[in-house]
């Protein structure tokens, strides 16, 4: 018994490229400058390692962000992901590029976003998830909610869902429990 619900663990099944959202995803969306104007973000180990272990188990993972900013560059290089789109305007269009280009269908695509702007892309993809703290109208059109915050382990959550539901679950954790 993993505790997901079938329906998600249906759609994450079929998942080959998973997208996040930054703000409120990656992190818990609070901004912080410092007095030289530099962005400051804080980002979660948990959900890092599990986006490595999705990467290891063959799923590619790709940051679409409306924001730019250096830390993000920075950590996004950390994680070893090469799809990094910052300013992204249309997220949905830029997805749909993404999977064209890697030759899968938007249904073999996931996303992870927390407000509006992200339903476009949401309700495109064949997976789509948010975080426990994303906008009403958003929870309410996902086919998962993470239990955690956005920057709190969701991202981590929903990882750990799409190697479950892809039976790579096991082989992820082999090296861990050797």
């Amino acid at each position: 018994m993993t505790g997901f619900a079938p329906a998600a663990m249906t759609r994450a099944a079929r998942t080959a490229l998973m997208g996040f959202d930054v703000d409120g995803v990656l992190t818990d969306g609070s901004l912080y400058f410092s007095s030289q104007g530099d962005e400051i973000k804080a980002f979660s180990s948990l959900d890092g390692h599990g986006i490595k272990m999705l990467q290891r188990a063959g799923v590619e993972v790709a940051i679409i962000s409306g924001r730019s900013s250096r830390a993000l560059e920075l950590r996004a290089q950390n994680l070893g992901i090469a799809a990094l789109h910052m300013g992204i305007e249309d997220k949905r269009g830029l997805m749909a590029e993404l999977a064209a280009q890697r030759g899968i269908a938007l249904a073999q695509a996931g996303y992870m976003g927390d407000d509006v702007v992200d339903l476009p892309i949401l309700r495109a993809c064949g997976f789509s998830a948010t975080v426990a703290d994303a906008h009403d109208e958003v929870r309410s059109r996902v086919d998962y909610v993470a239990s955690k915050g956005g920057g709190r382990g969701a991202v981590r959550e929903v990882c750990d869902l799409i190697l479950r539901a892809q039976g790579k679950w096991d082989s992820a954790m082999a090296d861990y429990l050797a």
